[in-house]
């Protein structure tokens, strides 16, 4: 893999560190209709614009360069029909849209991409790497591993496959085999990116304020790295200084949002931050483009039931229709984002809980965390309040709001 290639991959899979299901989506959508397209509630009156010319909504523009390259592979594609290498680099490029705008429809482009090879248990190396990315996008974690185990067995040295690895593990809170895997990039990567995969990790693992110091550090001593980078820093210490109560975090979050826009996974961390700070007013204006997207949806709604305003009733009957949605076609990767909706928006604290609780036993970061915290005291539930107890006390995790929620 060229050195350019292995540098913007490094970068896009440490943020896989710290992205949980936020903006997961379910792979194998090809065929399925959009979670932001289902109907509102039948007695939800249809909204009927006055007129012709007014736009519902706003669309990603399809001529980025991402989208460019998404051309010129799928024209690859087409000439080398069979050729594994390019059907890999084809459901790759599908993978970072899905990721960057938020569409699980290009996740569902990607997987067929693959088809020749989906189910093939000996698929070539690339192969195994990008369709562990994609079932990793699903929660399918034991495939995911599986795929990369027999990627790296072939391949030691495959930098994106650890990564990818190592995310899968820390999501899963193994933090012991995930610091292996950073271990194991020494020597394959800058040591820049070796540091930010540690510190992801040891940020929750008991050691934020030595990752924290870390990172600034690196932040200040790499004025000249990409714009990625160091966005890609920023927003970790966003999320390290958010959780240690440290308002800093907001310039942080806005440093990495100025360095990339796009950066759907950090927009909303801010704005949990802002809605946490009291200010939901400042999050409206970073969402209300983004609606068809269930993740900043839910921001919305949470911004606009704090500010009493009229429009949050029709926002949270749209929002309830795509989790209907959802459940209907088996998909449970947004179990937390529901969790939080039952608990705050719909007051059903039974339902959160369960749903809080189901979601733990798949992946543990701590807004898993924090939403399985919240639902046992609303419900005023104590085995759930004892397994975040000894969450936070075996991990030693630095995060005082989940501490104070169960003491």
């Amino acid at each position: 893999m060229a050195a350019n290639t292995i540098r913007w991959e490094i970068s896009r899979t440490l943020l896989e560190l710290r992205k949980g299901t936020a903006m997961n989506f379910k792979a194998g959508l090809l065929l399925m209709t959009l979670a932001g397209f289902a109907p509102v509630p039948a007695a939800a009156a249809p909204y009927l614009p006055a007129d012709d010319g007014e736009a519902l909504e706003r669309l990603p523009s399809r001529t980025g360069l991402e989208f460019r390259e998404l051309d010129r592979l799928r024209a690859e594609a087409a000439a080398r029909p069979g050729d594994a290498a390019t059907a890999a680099a084809l459901a790759d490029g599908y993978y970072r849209i899905s990721r960057r705008e938020g569409d699980p429809r290009y996740l569902g482009y990607a997987q067929a991409a693959l088809a020749p090879w989906w189910q093939a248990a000996d698929a070539p190396t690339p192969v195994l790497v990008v369709r562990a990315t994609i079932l990793q996008s699903s929660h399918r974690f034991g495939q995911a591993l599986a795929d990369l185990g027999a990627a790296i067995a072939r391949e030691p040295a495959n930098a994106r496959a650890i990564l990818v690895r190592s995310s899968i593990r820390t999501v899963m809170g193994d933090y012991p085999q995930a610091r292996a895997d950073c271990a194991r990039l020494l020597g394959l990567v800058q040591d820049l990116y070796v540091l930010t995969c540690a510190a992801g990790i040891e940020s929750v693992n008991g050691n934020a304020a030595a990752a924290r110091s870390a990172l600034e550090q690196a932040f200040a001593d790499a004025p000249g790295a990409s714009a990625d980078v160091r966005g890609l820093i920023a927003s970790l210490l966003g999320e390290i200084t958010a959780r240690q109560g440290d308002s800093v975090a907001e310039s942080h979050f806005k440093a990495a949002l100025a360095a990339d826009p796009r950066d759907l996974y950090t927009l909303a961390a801010y704005c949990d931050w802002l809605l946490d700070a009291g200010r939901p007013a400042d999050v409206i204006p970073l969402v209300e483009n983004e609606q068809r997207i269930d993740g900043m949806l839910l921001r919305l709604a949470l911004a606009e039931q704090a500010l009493g305003r009229a429009t949050a009733a029709a926002t949270i009957a749209t929002l309830s229709a795509r989790f209907d949605a959802s459940r209907a076609r088996g998909d449970t990767v947004h179990r937390r984002e529901e969790a939080r909706f039952q608990l705050v928006l719909n007051h059903d604290v039974a339902a959160a809980l369960r749903l809080a609780a189901a979601n733990w036993q798949v992946q543990r970061e701590p807004a898993d965390l924090r939403i399985l915290a919240e639902a046992a005291r609303a419900a005023d539930d104590a085995a759930a309040r004892a397994v975040v107890r000894q969450w936070l006390t075996a991990t030693k995790l630095d995060y005082p709001a989940i501490a104070e929620l169960v003491k």
